[in-house]
Parts: C-alpha cells; structure tokens; sequence
C-alpha cells in the first residue's frame, strides 16, 4: 500500500458480467490486458491499493457478486487520481472495447465512497456500498463519478453535523 499524507482514500468498485468464461479464446484479448493494466494501475500517481486474489496476479477468479461476474476493488488517494487512470491511460482501451468482453449493466456497475486513509475495504463491505447505490441513488455513502460527493460531506453525512478540524 502506498503511504499518503491525505487523511481520507476513495475506494471504488466495479463488477463486470462476463459474456464468455475467461478461458474461453473470444476474452483472450482482455485476459491479455489484464497484467499490463493492472501494472499500470499499480504505478500510478494516486494508487493505494487493489484487491488481488491471494496467489494471485489479480482478483478476477474470485467471484462474490455471482459466477459471471468480476470484480475490481481499489482505493486511490483522490478522485482525480482515479479519474485520471481510468480515462487517462492505457486503462481507457479496455473501457473502449467493454461491450467486446462485458454485458452491459442495466443498474449501476461502479460505486465510490470515502474511507479513512489506511482502511483497506473488504468485498462485503464493497456490494453493500454497491447495493446503497442501487437502492437508494447516489449519496454521500456511496456515489459515482457522475454524482460525486467530497470526503467533508461524506463526513457531515456520517456525523450528522459538521465537521470540525
């Protein structure tokens, strides 16, 4: 994990729902992306931390959210830091070729929240947060890049007032 002088990281997760098995030849060309863009997560500006399956290179065999489906969980230091690596990098061809390889999701796929710097989030803690945003919308609890909340007013939300410093 990445130290940060920052007292609170964004988390994200987002699930994907595999057209074929990842085995089979027609992922091939996302399997194949998959070291490059994880290195490149790894080394970039902002990154903390990425959930990897222990013995693992990456998270996509474990499978909480449903036998089809693949989950991503990180934490950065900002949002932007996020932002950038996402649509910003070589992480933006695979974004680009996502119908190639994903289902399209009709509920949200991707939720973000703040968490104090050095908590590292769990999977369960993640589908809850995804299962917030489903349920009732963005909120400071859990939002998108699309209806972002800053980390004061995810603290104002969580504390009921304002926050002190």
């Amino acid at each position: 994990m990445t130290a940060s002088p920052h007292a609170a990281h964004l988390a994200q997760l987002n699930v994907a729902t595999l057209r074929h098995p990842l085995d089979d030849p027609r992922m091939a060309p996302f399997v194949e992306m998959l070291d490059p863009v994880n290195a490149a997560a790894d080394g970039a500006p902002g990154f903390v931390w990425r959930l990897v399956e222990e013995g693992a290179a990456d998270a996509t065999e474990l499978r909480p959210a449903g036998e089809d489906v693949i989950v991503n969980l990180t934490v950065w230091q900002t949002q932007e830091a996020l932002w950038d690596f996402a649509y910003r990098s070589g992480h933006l061809e695979v974004m680009r070729r996502r119908r190639e390889f994903f289902q399209r999701h009709v509920e949200a796929h991707l939720v973000m929240w703040w968490v104090p710097a050095g908590h590292l989030p769990t999977v369960e803690e993640a589908l809850e947060r995804l299962a917030h945003l489903r349920s009732h919308g963005p909120t400071p609890r859990a939002f998108t890049f699309a209806s972002a909340y800053t980390v004061e007013e995810a603290e104002v939300t969580a504390a009921g007032s304002p926050t002190h410093r």
